[in-house]
């Protein structure tokens, strides 16, 4: 029997809720942006309080931790061969549409941040720890970080993927912080322009990557 070519996750009311999701949280990031901005070399007092907290909260073995953390949410690892493992993987498990999601949902984020690290332009604290490129605001790391925890839950929509997309977030966050590599707002901002660029891409291929956990499902029932 031929399968239907509408199924209900592909609903165009489902397609515009993701839109309109990620969209508002884009915006909201890019408003945090400009609050930042205005307020010139000035951070806020959340920002000084959790950034001079980590100065006092030194642990070596939590530094090694972080500087773990950095290395496997950006440079050539976080960027490149993530991507690379994760879009290869899928391709393994016949979802390849899926595997174009992931790409172009990690394009779309690190354009996202590019954009915002240049136009906002914002100093990082002066305990930093790590080498890392222009603008502070958003965390690129933790950017990414978002946008591999969001495409997992889009593809494997199960409380176990988010409960373990959400630590892996946060985990990175602090990490970042505490390498004073980023004000706590820059990771905030991270995860609003990292989500809501997933969720625009998801709708996008909502339709396709809806086929295939459809199929993925009916080829598990027929193992079983």
């Amino acid at each position: 029997m031929e399968r239907p070519t509408t199924r209900p996750d592909a609903a165009p009311s489902r397609l515009i809720a993701v839109t309109i999701v990620g969209v508002g949280l884009i915006g909201l990031g890019v408003l945090l942006g400009w609050a930042i901005f205005l307020r010139g070399d000035d951070p806020f007092a959340v920002d000084v309080w959790w950034n001079d907290l980590l100065v006092e909260w030194w642990v070596p073995a939590i530094g090694g931790f972080s500087r773990v953390m950095n290395w496997l949410g950006g440079g050539w690892f976080g960027v490149l061969a993530v991507p690379i493992i994760g879009a290869g993987a899928l391709v393994l498990l016949r979802r390849p549409w899926s595997a174009a999601y992931f790409l172009a949902a990690e394009i779309g984020s690190v354009a996202v941040v590019q954009v915002m690290k240049h136009v906002f332009g914002r100093v990082r604290p002066d305990e930093i720890l790590v080498l890392s490129d222009v603008g502070s605001y958003p965390s690129g790391h933790v950017a990414n970080a978002a946008t591999i925890a969001t495409v997992a839950v889009v593809l494997f929509p199960r409380l176990s993927v988010v409960v373990a997309g959400s630590v892996w977030v946060l985990l990175m966050a602090f990490s970042r912080t505490y390498l004073h590599a980023h004000w706590l707002s820059d990771t905030v901002g991270g995860a609003l322009a990292g989500t809501g660029a997933a969720l625009v891409v998801a709708a996008v291929f909502w339709s396709q990557i809806s086929r295939e956990r459809s199929d993925a499902a009916d080829r598990r029932i027929a193992v079983e």
